[in-house]
């Protein structure tokens, strides 16, 4: 690589919070279903506070 597109690539590439860039994201969003674990735990969090209002309700 000449020192042109290294500057492009990392012009494009700008990391977020988490260290990824948008295009980084998505490609790892295709191949994993979940990015994090945080995000793993956030949706089984979720699932289970659905899971016992609905447990509740039918009381």
């Amino acid at each position: 690589m000449r020192s042109g597109q290294q500057v492009a690539v990392i012009a494009v590439h700008v990391s977020g919070l988490d260290d990824m860039c948008s295009g980084c994201r998505a490609w790892w969003g295709r191949l994993t279903p979940y990015l994090c674990w945080r995000v793993k735990g956030a949706t089984s969090r979720r699932a289970r506070a659905i899971t016992t209002r609905f447990l509740a309700g039918a009381r």
